[in-house]
């Protein structure tokens, strides 16, 4: 039977998922599974988040991998902790570095953009904090999807072909180890065909048997130093020994009152709360959602908070940002009189200077994760280390080179960060993790699917389901192809400039999970990937 498994003729419909003892909401359903798998054995929600983390790597390479960063948000107890899991730049990686070899901007593939990867050291610190089973048992489905293989499903198919095509396209020896880790014959596998990924299976025994420390400090550490040196890397296995998590305070905007919780800088989380606190001065129930007043006010509500957000987030230990300034209510409030009934350009207001998967776990006892990782740009910097299955990620491409700015390059300073898990309160009581992955489109995909769900009463599906918006830093404005076409004519009336697009990955792919009053879970998943909410 010849199935044409990337063909949807007719629209579909998903439900919301409604659980008692557990939830776990993915990009992919085997990852769901195995974060599942590991809540039904005894484990709690950070031991399925890991499990899921783990079992993305293997399973979805094409957005995140053993080489990229995460970040993650976890309400214990009565409290909501926050780490950051994002890497430095190499020691030998600076701004005269790169002006020697001839870069005017930071470069996307190669060695350059490859900054310390952060995720395994995050995993094995929430582990060791709040995780109930051995590290073993944890990452025992990864290594049994990497050593045996495991059915590509039909998006993920479609991204890899892409991430190989682009890859026979790069040549050096730092992209050698590409085509051989993550293709078969040079292709990508097809949709149903299975991938087995034995260095992959092999990273992930050697973390499970000595934990997060041996991709730092042990053998994993020494081959991606000897690969660097060999290839003409500046990462080194001292830059990889001196990496260390954040555990940090989550920031938060109130709005329609309840409590939106982001990650700090280094993180774009900032921009999310900033585009809230300013909605937050709107009435956006006087205008029907599916209306073009209502896109508009919360399209320069997002575009206000992008001009102080690529003003001024950068690492924080490498420079002051200022972010009481940024969530001041009454500064938000003087932003939000700034929108009329045309687009505009803004810039920032005065200040003091200074690829990817989102996932969810929720478990019996009221423990819940909103958690995100990531190599950027599809499968990252090009550069793989061979007989790992690690791709190292190009997050360095998040610097800028303009002397004097907060986000500049520098050795050891943490870039801009696109990826940011989301977290919902309401008087201190926690509703759930939510999140949307996707470069620039993350920040403006919180804010849609906040507003679906509290300006417009949508449940988690519902508000993952309803057409999005994106606005580029070049003054585009992309709307899917499902957007009544009222509301296009009248956002173009207003002087934006539309792009109607019928390519679902500029949009993103979020997940939700709402904790009801009755004490059971709702969950809804991404229709735009292969994604699986599953409940227990």
């Amino acid at each position: 039977m010849d199935l044409n498994l990337h063909h949807f003729p007719y629209p579909g419909r998903r439900v919301p998922v409604i659980a008692e003892r557990g939830v776990v909401a993915s990009s992919h359903p085997l990852a769901s599974q195995a974060g599942m798998h590991i809540l039904q054995a005894g484990g709690n929600a950070v031991d399925a988040a890991v499990a899921t983390a783990a079992a993305l790597t293997v399973l979805e390479p094409t957005s995140n991998g053993l080489g990229g960063d995460g970040f993650a948000l976890i309400w214990a107890g009565d409290h909501l902790y926050g780490i950051n899991g994002s890497g430095a730049a190499p020691a030998r990686l600076s701004l005269d570095a790169l002006s020697a070899a001839g870069h005017t901007d930071m470069p996307v593939y190669g060695w350059f953009p490859v900054t310390v990867p952060g995720v395994v050291r995050m995993w094995g610190d929430m582990h060791d904090r709040f995780g109930r089973l051995p590290l073993a048992q944890v990452l025992a489905p990864a290594i049994s999807y990497a050593a045996e293989g495991a059915p590509t499903p039909p998006m993920v198919a479609y991204f890899w072909a892409r991430g190989v095509a682009a890859a026979h396209n790069r040549h050096g020896p730092e992209f050698a180890g590409f085509l051989p880790t993550f293709s078969i014959d040079g292709r990508a596998p097809r949709p149903g065909e299975r991938f087995v990924s034995p260095g992959h299976a092999r990273t992930l025994r050697l973390i499970a048997r000595r934990g997060a420390d041996v991709f730092y400090q042990g053998d994993i550490a020494e081959a991606i130093d000897r690969f660097a040196r060999a290839t003409g890397g500046l990462l080194r296995a001292d830059d990889l020994a001196r990496h260390r998590s954040e555990w940090v305070t989550p920031i938060s905007m109130q709005y329609r009152g309840y409590t939106v919780h982001e990650i700090p800088p280094n993180g774009q989380g900032i921009a999310a709360l900033m585009a809230l606190g300013i909605l937050d001065h709107i009435d956006l129930n006087g205008y029907a959602r599916e209306s073009a007043a209502s896109f508009h006010r919360q399209i320069e509500a997002m575009k206000l908070a992008f001009a102080d957000a690529f003003a001024c987030v950068a690492d924080p230990a490498s420079v002051a940002v200022p972010i009481n300034d940024m969530l001041n209510r009454q500064r938000l409030a003087e932003r939000a009189h700034l929108i009329g009934e045309q687009a505009q350009t803004y810039g920032p207001s005065a200040l003091p200077r200074g690829g990817t998967v989102y996932f969810a776990t929720v478990d019996r006892d009221g423990m819940m994760v909103s958690m995100i990782q990531s190599t950027y740009m599809g499968f990252g910097s090009g550069v793989v280390i061979p007989d790992y299955g690690i791709a190292l990620h190009n997050r360095g491409c998040g610097f800028v080179l303009t002397p004097g700015h907060p986000n500049q390059v520098a050795p050891g300073k943490r870039p801009f960060h696109t990826i940011i898990p989301g977290f919902l309160s309401k008087d201190g009581v926690p509703i759930g993790p939510f999140g949307v992955m996707g470069a620039h489109m993350q920040p403006q995909g919180h804010v849609q699917v906040i507003v679906n769900s509290l300006d417009y009463g949508m449940h988690p599906q519902a508000a993952l389901d309803a057409p999005r918006w994106r606005w580029e830093r070049d003054g585009t404005l992309r709307l899917e192809l499902e957007t009544p076409r009222h509301v296009i004519e009248g956002l173009t009336a207003r002087s934006h400039q539309v792009v109607v697009e019928s390519e679902l990955s500029g949009f993103g792919r979020g997940q939700i999970i709402w904790r009801l009053v009755s004490g059971s879970y709702v969950a809804g998943t991404e229709p735009r990937c292969d994604g699986l909410a599953i409940g227990w």
